[in-house]
This record gives structure tokens, C-alpha cells and sequence, in this order.
């Protein structure tokens, strides 16, 4: 694996010029899955137990007075959430800090969250370099339990129709309550119309749309961790979507350590020998989708409270 460094080409304009210039940063883009997602209380180790409703008790009518009333119960499954931890270093020449007349590490400290965020979202949506221990990803939990619908031309009846996206969530006892949607499903919204060709999403060209589904708001990750190609929209209820950390993102400046190459073990950088520092950045989390047993779904094989719109060239 080529290891990386900022050097001074890649700082730009952060090295000051005789010129005045201005950085423009982007809006940082944090995790959309967590923001969603019901977060639990921290962990204090490495796994922690969710006791998860598996059977519900059932009632019954007493013949008579004197009949005799019969008993029932309730049963509890156990679902383990792994932390697992994500992490970079960013090593940087000491010259390179000296000459840049502000905040270098307050410019970056943003973007690994960023990226953080990113490496999150893509794992517990799409199962992307996720560790051994987490769960199946929304995606492959959602095409397991069939509740995946393929675009086809009418995309209103996609959404809301019988065997829709919001119906397969529906079926299993669930509301939605969020909908995760690709940039460009923006578009498809825009280009709805009704039979007489008024546009469904869009009332005027001087108003910003106001994206939502059945009075449901909609996000439109910005991070780069949607994949598109994958799913155009992933709608559900996103209560069940629950996290725990077990690290919150932590910063510690290196002074003397020496990097290695993760691949090779081979000595890449040493910083103390090399006038280097290094800023590193750890976190620790993990996940799961609890999904209770419910009156809706007591005799289903795979409940499943999220439901993905898939598009037709998707081979998922």
C-alpha cells in the first residue's frame, strides 16, 4: 500500500504567498447514518447486549364464569454490538507547520471527521470494507428479508404503491420515519408529474423543493458514501438503526513514533529523526438493527425495517 504525506505541494495556498487569498472550505459532512440512527448509551467494553423482544404473549377469552384462565409469556433474544475502531494518522514536516502563518491541524481536524463519517456510512448502508464482526449491511439485510423493489418507469408507484418501498417497510410493522436518497434521485423527484404533467415535487422555480415523502423529510448524503449504483433511495424506520461508541473520536500529536507501512512493516517515517509530526485519530463504535418481534411480523422469516429502491441496471 503507497504510504502518504502532506508535503507542500498539497498545502497549497495554506503556505502564505505576497498575495491575499482565502480559503472557501466546504461544509463539513459528518456521518448521515448516525445522525439518523438512535444512538445508545456509550459502551464500557468491547461488546455490549441488546435484549431484543422475540416472542409476544397471547391472550385468550374465558369460557364462563368459572372458567379457568389460561397463561402465556414473553421471550427475549440477545444481539451483541462489536466496537470496532477506525483510525488514521496524517504525518507532516515540522518546516511545513512553521511556514504556514494559521491553524494547519484545525483545517484538517474537520476533514477526518469527514472521512470518519464517510467510512462509516458506506460499511453499515453497503457492507463496504465493514469488519468481520459487524452485522450484514441495510442492503443485505433488506435483500435477505426481500424488501427490495427494482426502478421501473412509474417511480410514484415504486414509492407509495402496494409492494412499494414504503409498503415493504409497512409490512413488516414499521413506519418510515427517514429516507436516505442518492444526490441525483433529486432529479427523478423534480421530473414527477401528475397526469396532467404538473410537476408533483416542484410548485414554482423561486421556491426551494421541499424533499419529502409522505411527510417524511429526506437526506441526501454528501459525503461520497452513497452509492447510487447500488440503491437510489433507502427508506425505514430509523430508530431500529441503533449505535453505540465506544471511543468518541479522540486526537493525540505525534512527536517521536515511528510509522511503518501497514502492508510491509517496513519503517516509512521516523519522526523524531526527520523533524516530523504526526496527528492521529482514533474512534470506536458499532452497530446493529435490534428489530423486535411485533404484532405485523410474529410469523415473518425476515422482517425487516428499512426497504432500498434499487435502480434497474443495479446487478445487487
Amino acid at each position: 500500500m503507497a504510504t502518504q504525506v502532506i508535503n507542500r505541494t498539497d498545502l497549497g495556498g495554506l503556505i502564505p504567498e505576497p498575495v491575499t487569498r482565502e480559503i472557501i472550505q466546504g461544509a463539513v459532512e459528518k456521518s448521515a447514518v448516525l445522525s439518523m440512527g438512535r444512538r445508545l448509551p456509550n459502551m464500557t467494553s468491547k461488546t455490549q447486549t441488546l435484549n431484543v423482544l422475540d416472542a409476544l404473549p397471547m391472550a385468550y377469552f374465558v369460557d364462563g364464569d368459572t372458567g379457568f384462565k389460561q397463561t402465556s409469556k414473553m421471550a427475549w433474544d440477545k444481539k451483541k454490538i462489536h466496537a470496532e475502531e477506525i483510525a488514521v494518522i496524517i504525518p507532516i514536516p515540522e518546516a511545513v507547520l512553521d511556514d504556514a502563518d494559521y491553524d494547519i491541524w484545525g483545517e484538517i481536524r474537520p476533514r477526518i471527521v469527514e472521512a470518519f463519517g464517510k467510512k462509516i456510512d458506506a460499511a453499515i448502508l453497503f457492507g463496504d470494507d465493514k469488519p468481520s464482526t459487524w452485522r450484514d449491511d441495510v442492503l443485505t439485510t433488506a435483500t435477505t428479508a426481500g424488501s427490495v423493489v427494482t426502478a421501473t418507469t412509474d417511480m410514484y408507484k415504486d414509492i407509495f404503491g402496494e409492494g412499494g418501498v414504503f409498503a415493504k417497510v409497512e409490512e413488516s410493522g414499521y413506519d418510515v420515519n427517514g429516507i436516505m436518497a442518492g444526490v441525483s434521485t433529486k432529479a427523478k423527484l423534480r421530473g414527477l408529474v401528475d397526469t396532467t404533467g404538473r410537476p408533483l415535487f416542484t410548485a414554482d422555480l423561486h421556491t426551494a423543493n421541499n424533499y419529502t415523502l409522505d411527510g417524511t423529510a429526506m437526506t441526501f448524503p454528501m459525503n461520497g458514501a452513497f452509492d447510487q449504483s447500488k440503491a437510489l433511495m433507502i427508506a425505514g424506520d430509523f430508530s431500529q438503526l441503533t449505535y453505540a461508541i465506544r471511543q468518541d473520536i479522540t486526537y493525540k500529536l505525534l512527536t517521536e513514533a515511528t510509522i511503518v507501512d501497514p502492508s510491509t512493516h517496513e519503517i516509512v517515517y521516523s519522526l523524531a529523526q526527520q523533524d516530523m509530526v504526526a496527528l492521529r485519530a482514533v474512534m470506536r463504535l458499532g452497530w446493529e438493527i435490534p428489530n423486535p418481534i411485533n404484532a405485523f411480523n410474529a410469523d415473518m422469516e425476515h422482517p425487516c425495517p428499512f426497504a432500498v429502491y434499487k435502480p434497474q441496471a443495479s446487478a445487487v
